[in-house]
């Protein structure tokens, strides 16, 4: 066999297809586009699905390429020499041009002629066959034929032997594997064992079946190949080992852990498993971040799961003693040494990659604190039951309200000898969900993913008119209620429906959809929405008013015109505010988000940082001149390369086809896009931003209105401010002034509060202030102050430290039925064992309360002032113990 570095490897697998008249697609994003149900591009072939399924593809029936994919469905498995988060898989395929035949010669020409393996030691396997369909012996004389011998051939069932995601391409699979020279573990020895005779090398999938979302198959209107193989494990096979973690996309790093904490690869099962899962994991989130989607952690899909591999790279982090410089370090070397050639994109965004990176791990340093002492908290009172399992619910209060991972809930109760109900956790989770889907609407159940349409025929589609329109008449095509399909909907009846031809914008791009209405002579709909359906329909869901509409029915379609035009101020407004971002900003400014509707415009960005107020105001300015020049609006259809090639930006997220629209305003916003706009700039009228927030690390928000609604939000900030003055007895002129005198009122009644709280609170102390008892060398005072909050509290406790160093005090105050209680100690008395945190633990309960703290500085609340006495008789037998 032939050693290759992963370069070496790409580049063959690349150079072997185009000498076989293949093109180099190159990779796409990660992040799926959801088309086919799942977060993470899973498998190569992923992105091609539309092709697969027979839509022609601008560069022709054979592609090939090297994707980068994630999958985290055996993440628990990560840790072992071969599992991993991230891997690259080189594909190749043919979209209805060869099938078996070719295929399997090709595989077999560059197992023997490339690598270098010995036939003798090579197998496959094929379908056996099912219910569902027959078994593969075309595959089987093909394997034979290309040179690989009879008796290497095994016949797998279904679930060794065919091939799909949830719904979508699928058929049977040929694996190829490598035998090594040794005799067999047993009778049933052969291709899927584990004893490690047999290691497999690739994967030829013959997609003849199309799956449907109900589990039906039919066969594709073309037969394709899909051959994929991962370039890890043919990496670390070719260059002698099995073990993945030794190849050139890891060693880089696992030999920056050795050094960095001590411990030496494959010396101790426990440590090298955390060292091949820190640099997988952080590998997977370098990539993530990196990426075009340009990822970021969050709270649910595909950035819960980045978040969950971070968090876990920390945990696994720690145990080597790494810290938080540290494993940005090993992210680096991915960057600037691993992937500089194969992923260009990682050394751009390099600064964007560690500065998120760190600021997760910093984020997860602060949930640990925050959680743990909730997570302490509960399971104390578990304990105190006497019970050996924490409930479900518990466990997601800590991750619902505290960013608690359940995974690390569970690790940790484990320790402590307790179990989780993991089921209890996912139905609360579920009831979560529950509760939010319970709440959509009837538009939102009927969106993309309902199955309500997929029976009809599928030369029933829609094409938009409203660019040059908001007015038509068609045919009604299809009618659909959340019962199904239907010949009719009558008055007073919720229902969708479909013609062919139609002037309402559907939602899309972050464009809400047209309302208006659809009528026929004695019938009227209100179109409360528009919806894009699945097989390319446009679905006008609303309620009929008035009559019965039926499915051939001729129809009048009228779009509600002033809505309509307030969505393309606003949608138009975003153009400019996008260029002016990037003009105010900096390049680094991409789009993460947007909406637009009738009454404003939300525009996500990516921005480290919150704007300041004059940049809000120069971006705001910005918008204002561009409208009050009037640029014209216009829209160009043109090649897709072409569009990129003008400078036009495109968006991620969007699917684009060969032909695009460019949506120009003047030579200052050039945007790929496919919405409504406004005539020219001129139309907007007026632009005001009502906000900026951050909605999550590295992303900002801005909302805005434009054009009638900035006039009405005046109107009503002046209403506002002129109520403000009436209640202060001003006028809007003189309000300021009669403001900044009343702070100042305000200002020396507060301190004067301030001075009789703190004197009230010495006068109750009395003259127990200087009698403090001696306990193992260290002045103490307990005593009971009523009425003194928190904060009067911590400052008769300053003043008294200040007058007995290297002495602890612990005062407890009833105030409207609440206890407040406050721990100080002396560094002095710290060195000796004083530690208020603990001392608090132990005695809040008196109280009916919790809390805890620093070893200097404690405190807690309760709600039984009647356990205050027996709190102070306790607390000196508890210091006396840490003094001891």
């Amino acid at each position: 066999m032939r050693q290759f570095t992963s370069q070496e490897l790409r580049k063959t697998w690349i150079d072997f297809y185009k000498e076989r008249g293949h093109v180099d697609v190159g990779a796409v994003s990660l992040v799926s586009d959801g088309s086919t149900g799942v977060m993470f591009n899973v498998a190569g072939m992923q992105p091609l699905m539309p092709y697969l399924l027979g839509e022609k593809h601008p560069l022709g029936t054979r592609l090939c390429n090297v994707q980068g994919c994630v999958r985290t469905n055996d993440i628990e498995s990560v840790g072992d020499k071969s599992h991993v988060t991230f891997f690259e898989m080189m594909g190749s395929w043919s979209l209805g041009d060869y099938f078996k035949k070719e295929r399997c010669q090709w595989s077999f020409e560059l197992l023997t002629q490339v690598f270098g393996f010995d036939a003798d030691h090579l197998a496959a396997t094929v379908f056996a066959g099912d219910e569902n369909a027959p078994r593969d012996e075309e595959g089987a004389q093909c394997r034979i034929d290309s040179g690989f011998r009879k008796d290497r051939i095994y016949y797998l069932p279904a679930e060794d032997n065919w091939w799909g995601l949830e719904y979508g391409p699928c058929g049977p699979d040929s694996e190829m594997f490598y035998v090594a020279d040794v005799p067999d573990c047993g009778p049933d020895c052969g291709p899927g064992c584990h004893c490690g005779k047999y290691t497999e090398l690739g994967n030829d999938v013959f997609m003849q079946y199309e799956k449907h979302q109900d589990g039906h198959l039919t066969p594709l209107k073309q037969k394709n190949v899909d051959t994929g193989w991962g370039l890890e494990r043919i990496l670390a096979f070719l260059n002698g080992t099995k073990d993945v973690y030794r190849t050139d996309v890891f060693a880089p790093v696992i030999s920056r852990i050795e050094e960095l904490s001590g411990a030496r690869y494959e010396e101790d099962e426990v440590k090298t498993r955390s060292m091949r899962i820190l640099a997988d994991h952080l590998r997977t989130a370098v990539m993530l971040i990196g990426d075009e989607a340009r990822l970021l952690p969050d709270n649910s899909g595909a950035g819960y799961i980045l978040r969950r591999l971070i968090r876990r790279a920390v945990r696994h982090g720690r145990t080597l003693g790494l810290g938080t410089a540290d494993m940005t370090g090993l992210a680096a070397i991915y960057i600037d040494s691993i992937y500089t050639e194969s992923y260009p994109l990682l050394k751009k965004n390099r600064e964007f990659i560690l500065t998120e990176l760190k600021k997760e791990i910093d984020r997860f340093e602060s949930t640990l604190e925050n959680g743990m002492k909730e997570f302490i908290k509960i399971l104390d009172a578990k304990k105190a039951e006497g019970l050996t399992e924490l409930d479900g619910r518990s466990a997601f209060h800590l991750y619902d309200t505290f960013g608690f991972p359940l995974e690390l809930t569970v690790e940790m109760a484990e320790e402590q000898g307790i179990k989780v109900d993991e089921e209890g956790f996912a139905a609360a989770m579920e009831q979560q969900k529950e509760l939010a889907r319970s709440s959509q609407n009837f538009s939102a159940k009927l969106n993309i993913s309902s199955s309500v349409f997929e029976k009809l025929d599928p030369q029933i589609v829609s094409e938009f008119t409203g660019y040059d329109t908001v007015s038509g008449t068609d045919t009604i095509a299809a009618i659909g209620t959340e019962e199904g399909l239907a010949d009719t909907v009558g008055e007073g009846r919720e229902g969708t429906i479909v013609v062919s031809r139609t002037p309402f914008y559907a939602t899309m791009g972050g464009q809400k959809g047209d309302t208006g209405e659809i009528r026929t002579e004695d019938a009227v709909f209100a179109v409360e929405d528009t919806v894009r359906l699945p097989g390319g329909r446009i679905g006008h869901v609303g309620r009929v008013l008035k009559g019965t509409f039926h499915v051939s029915d001729n129809v009048q379609l009228a779009v509600d015109r002033t809505r309509r035009a307030m969505t393309c101020r606003n949608h138009s407004a975003t153009h400019l505010l996008h260029s002016a971002l990037r003009e105010v900003l900096g390049d680094h400014v991409e789009q993460a988000g947007s909406y637009q509707d009738t009454e404003r415009t939300r525009f996500d960005f990516s921005h480290g940082e919150a704007m300041t107020a004059e940049e809000i105001h120069r971006v705001e300015a910005a918008v204002n001149e561009k409208i009050a020049e009037n640029l014209p609006v216009t829209t160009q259809v043109m090649d897709i390369e072409d569009a990129r090639k003008t400078g036009a930006m495109a968006l991620f997220g969007e699917k684009y086809g060969q032909s695009v629209r460019v949506v120009s305003m003047g030579d200052y916003s050039r945007e790929l896009c496919g919405g409504t706009h406004v005539g020219s700039t001129g139309e907007i009228l007026s632009f005001h931003i009502l906000s900026e927030s951050g909605i999550a690390a590295g992303v900002r928000r801005i909302e805005a209105i434009t054009g009638t609604n900035v006039h009405a939000y005046y109107d009503s900030l002046s209403r506002e401010l002129e109520e403000a003055a009436k209640a202060v007895k001003a006028t809007p002129a003189t309000l300021l002034e009669r403001l900044e005198k009343l702070n100042a009122e305000l200002k020396t009644l507060r301190s004067e509060n301030e001075s009789l709280k703190a004197r009230a609170a010495k006068e109750a102390l009395g003259n127990v202030m200087d009698q403090a008892e001696d306990i193992e060398g260290v002045p103490f005072l307990a005593s009971s102050v009523p009425g003194v909050d928190m904060n009067g509290l911590r400052d008769l406790g300053d003043e008294w430290k200040a007058k007995h160093p290297g002495g602890v005090i612990l005062l407890v105050s009833e105030k409207d039925g609440k206890v407040s209680l406050m721990v100080m100690s002396d560094d002095a008395a710290v060195k000796k064992g004083a530690h208020a945190g603990n001392l608090v633990k132990e005695v809040a309960p008196h109280i009916g309360g919790g809390g805890g703290g620093r070893p200097n500085m404690a405190q807690a609340g309760g709600k039984d002032p009647s356990g205050i006495k027996a709190l102070l008789e306790k607390a000196g037998e508890v210091l006396k113990i840490q003094l001891s």
